[in-house]
C-alpha cells in the first residue's frame, strides 16, 4: 500500500513539475522572441484585461471579444507589439466564442507550444515577434487547412484595408 501511495505521490509531483514548465517563455527573453517587450512596459501600455491575457495566459470568457463576430476586411495584429498576424480572408465563424482564423498571415508569425495546463493538452500559440500569448489551436477546423487558430480578441488589434475608389 506504501508503494502504491509513493507512485501515486510522484506522479503528483511529476504533473505539477510540468505544469509548471508549460509556460516558462517570458516575453522579456529577447533570446527567443526578437521583439520582447518587459512586463513593466506592457503593463503601462495594456489594459489590466489585455495583460491579463497576453501575459499571464489567461482567456477571455467566450462570446464578450469585440473581434468574434467581426468580418471586416483587413490584418489582425499583436496587441502588444502591433506584429501582423492573421489577414481577413482566412478568418471565419467556427460558433465556438472567440476569433477564428484557419492560417497565420505567414509561417513565421505564430509560435507553437505544446500546452498541458489546466489538465489538458493543447497547442498554444503565441506572436512570434513578442511571445505573447495569444490562444490555441486546434486540428478541427472546416476549411482546407483543417486548423481552427482560437484566438483571444484581447491580444489582437484590427488594421481596416482602405478601399480604394
Amino acid at each position: 500500500m506504501k508503494t502504491k501511495k509513493l507512485i501515486l505521490l510522484l506522479m503528483t509531483f511529476s504533473l505539477l513539475a510540468c505544469q509548471g514548465q508549460t509556460n516558462q517563455n517570458s516575453m522579456s527573453d529577447s533570446t527567443l522572441f526578437p521583439g520582447a517587450i518587459s512586463k513593466e512596459e506592457l503593463k503601462k501600455n495594456l489594459s489590466p484585461e489585455q495583460y491579463y491575457v497576453i501575459v499571464e495566459k489567461g482567456t477571455e470568457r467566450p462570446h464578450t471579444g469585440e473581434f468574434n463576430l467581426h468580418f471586416e476586411e483587413g490584418i489582425y495584429t499583436c496587441a502588444a507589439c502591433g506584429s501582423e498576424l492573421f489577414d481577413s480572408d482566412s478568418k471565419f465563424d467556427a460558433h465556438c466564442g472567440w476569433p477564428s482564423f484557419d492560417q497565420a498571415k505567414a509561417n513565421d508569425k505564430i509560435v507553437e507550444k505544446k500546452d498541458v495546463s489546466h489538465g489538458m493538452i493543447r497547442t498554444e500559440i503565441m506572436c512570434a515577434n513578442c511571445g505573447g500569448h495569444l490562444g490555441h489551436v486546434f486540428n478541427d477546423g472546416p476549411t482546407s487547412t483543417g486548423l481552427r487558430y482560437c484566438v483571444n480578441s484581447l491580444s489582437i488589434d484590427f488594421k481596416s484595408e482602405e478601399k480604394e475608389e
